[in-house]
């Protein structure tokens, strides 16, 4: 009988939830089949999980269609189907930095808090979905970057897991030289994935390139070298390989599962796919370093937002409740290796058990900075990711204090033509 009394106040309080959540949804228009707009699933996980859904709602099947790898193409063609006001795309997965642009835009629409147990979310992550003080949009899945790396070479070197880049260039000279393998990669590709890289590096320095409202650019010039002098050194001592200048994030993933690199900067879904690699038991898991210290991550992951132009938006708002709900999380992770919303799911014992790295994911997570809430940060993101792609390409002929001043001459251009 004991177990009966949690369950039956687990019906009873879902039933209220529900009945809350259906008055919220009567503002929504539209029912029937609807689309789901994501980036490529390379965990495979996510169909089984729309297969739920439709299974109980076979006037509202949800069709699940998928964007390309890479953020930046991901929002080009987002962004060409809401300009057109098309009603193709229902449910909108957005890489969280791009809540602000579409909002401002007026291309999804504002949801009510009180449809969605926000409370119980890890707090850094719901910022993600605000802008201007509106929810628009709600957390579906988190990132932080972390840093993979051999244990087993590391242990061989008595080495223990880089917490500074003085650390980690040592170690990955080192193993780059004593065996024979790529020292450090992440993602260095000029796109989106790369702007990230220099982000993390900047702030792992001790500094920041604009306000967290996304109105001010505050590069501190000195600090800003300093995040770009690590990345430009590892190439140009050869401890971080030259092929990475055209890694993306499963480039990256695939070099370090394969046994190519002794450490690699990459989000948490890879280390599902290397715990079923050549390395299942030889890598290890931590937190990102940093000039002194441990480094501060970029927040990232998706958020779920309804296009204004749906005509579905009633169905389209029902599946996003489903769809973060907490059972649905804990798939997420289990099946996909992606970093839930959710922040009990961080501190179950069984959970922790079989991603051991759950603790270290929950630290990255609540000390990770989310990118500014600016509605033109694809611009900025641009011009990032060109002067750093520059300054990483041989001959390294340009001054790191020139690139960085240069790049933030562009950003305050941009800033101001807001």
């Amino acid at each position: 009988m004991r177990r009966l009394i949690p369950i039956a106040l687990a019906v009873l309080l879902l039933a209220g939830c529900s009945a809350a959540g259906t008055r919220e949804t009567e503002r929504f228009g539209g029912t029937g089949p609807f689309t789901l707009v994501i980036g490529r699933d390379t965990t495979a996980y996510l169909q089984p999980l729309l297969d739920r859904w439709n299974q109980t709602h076979p006037q509202e099947r949800v069709s699940l269609l998928e964007l390309p790898e890479a953020a930046d193409e991901q929002r080009a063609q987002m962004v060409a189907n809401l300009q057109a006001k098309s009603d193709r795309y229902d449910v909108l997965a957005l890489d969280v930095v791009r809540t602000a642009e579409f909002a401002d835009a007026g291309w999804i629409l504002p949801l009510e808090r009180t449809m969605f147990p926000l409370d119980r979310f890890l707090p850094p992550v719901v910022d993600t979905a605000v802008y201007q003080g509106k929810l628009w949009a709600v957390p579906y899945t988190s990132n932080a970057g972390l840093l993979y790396y051999r244990k087993d070479l590391l242990a061989k070197q008595g080495f223990k897991p880089p917490k500074t880049w003085e650390e980690l260039r040592t170690q990955a000279r080192t193993l780059h030289e004593r065996y024979d393998i790529g020292g450090y990669a992440g993602q260095f590709l000029a796109y989106e994935g790369l702007t990230v890289n220099f982000t993390e590096a900047v702030q792992s320095a001790g500094g920041q390139i604009l306000s967290p409202d996304g109105t001010e650019v505050t590069m501190d010039v000195a600090k800003a070298k300093a995040g770009l002098d690590f990345l430009v050194d590892g190439f140009r001592e050869g401890w971080i390989p030259p092929e990475s200048l055209s890694f993306k994030e499963e480039e990256s993933r695939l070099a370090f599962q394969e046994g190519r690199l002794a450490f690699a900067r990459n989000w948490p879904h890879a280390y599902g796919p290397a715990t079923l690699s050549s390395i299942a038991d030889r890598f290890g898991v931590t937190r990102l370093p940093g000039l002194s210290g441990p480094g501060t991550g970029s927040l990232g992951g998706y958020n779920l937002a309804v296009s204004a132009f749906s005509k579905r938006q009633k169905s389209a708002v029902e599946f996003i409740r489903y769809f973060t709900g907490l059972e649905n999380q804990r798939r997420v992770l289990t099946d996909g290796s992606f970093p839930p919303v959710w922040a009990e799911l961080y501190d179950d014992p069984a959970l922790i058990k079989r991603f051991p790295y759950l603790p270290v994911l929950k630290q990255s997570i609540l000390s990770a900075r989310p990118r500014p809430a600016s509605a033109n940060y694809n611009q900025l993101s641009l011009v990032i990711a060109s002067a750093v792609s520059n300054a990483l390409t041989p001959p390294f002929e340009e001054a790191g204090d020139d690139v960085v001043a240069s790049m933030k001459g562009q950003l305050v251009e941009i800033i101001r033509a807001q």
